[in-house]
């Protein structure tokens, strides 16, 4: 029985080489970092993200406030801290649920082949016509702003390069000896696709997966610099760059906090899927 998860040998062995791996090794850090923050920033954060205080409106860097201060005296490292858990898991949620959605797609696809694959590809050929970000905000035009319909659009974003990806690994692997021995020794359709091509294509999805997670963050926050994600006062970093931008002139700082973590964020993702790309890469296998 073949296991979707790598042993703990394995896992210990990818890790080395991802840390021998410059870049990889950096964006690992980034990302581990951010994903750190989602999980305890509310945690330390040493004011109430929401809590307004209109004596201390606009301030700069002080050592009670070490971003400073918003148009409403809220402090910026507070909203900071909180609004990673937003970003960060809207990031990662979309993506893993587009990551399920197309790679079961993909690989349904590939498997039969056929008609059904046919049809199922021209369904992705026409939602790879429109451009991500209009096909969000048609999305979010109908279900209305909010967390849930963030998620769903941006996952909705990458869904169907995911199913493009599984079914190309499906339509290479389904061929394999391996399955035609599994299919002899009596095991079934669905049996061959979860537990023997599946495993095989966990690391060309897991690897697209990084590299998507920081695109949908820029996806996640743009919509909500438009309005049309998050709504404030909720601290995300889009929305927080969207109340920002009329006091450019005057505190500057209020948006390139947020601008620098959503920078960093999405660099550390991207690094990151750079190096899993060339460590599970077996040409490049030592």
């Amino acid at each position: 029985m073949t296991s979707l998860l790598p042993t703990s040998t394995q896992r210990g062995l990818l890790l080395a080489r991802l840390m021998r791996h410059r870049s990889g090794a950096i964006g690992l850090i980034l990302s581990c970092l951010f994903v750190l923050m989602a999980v305890f920033g509310p945690l330390v954060a040493p004011f109430d993200p929401s809590e307004a205080n209109y004596l201390e409106i606009n301030q700069g860097i002080s050592r009670t406030h070490p971003l400073g201060t918003d148009n409403f005296g809220r402090d910026l490292l507070s909203r900071i801290l909180v609004g990673a858990r937003y970003s960060i898991g809207i990031g990662l949620s979309a993506s893993l649920l587009g990551a399920l959605l197309g790679g079961i797609w993909g690989l349904w696809s590939g498997f039969l082949g056929g008609v059904a694959d046919n049809l199922s590809m021209r369904l992705v050929d026409i939602l790879l016509a429109f451009p991500g970000l209009l096909l969000a905000i048609g999305f979010i035009a109908i279900s209305g702003p909010g967390l849930g319909p963030v998620i769903l659009a941006s996952s909705l974003f990458g869904l169907p390069i995911f199913a493009r990806l599984a079914r190309g690994s499906a339509l290479s692997l389904k061929e394999r000896v391996f399955v035609e021995g599994a299919r002899s020794l009596g095991a079934g359709e669905l049996r061959i696709m979860f537990r023997h091509i599946l495993p095989s294509m966990i690391a060309p999805i897991l690897v697209y997966l990084t590299l998507r997670t920081g695109i949908t963050m820029l996806i996640a926050s743009g919509l909500s610099f438009l309005g049309l994600g998050i709504q404030p006062p909720t601290p995300e970093w889009g929305a927080m760059l969207s109340e920002a931008q009329l006091y450019l002139p005057i505190h500057p700082l209020m948006a390139f906090a947020p601008g620098l973590v959503i920078s960093l964020a999405i660099l550390g993702f991207n690094l990151l899927g750079d190096g899993l790309r060339d460590v599970l890469d077996p040409s490049l296998v030592e």
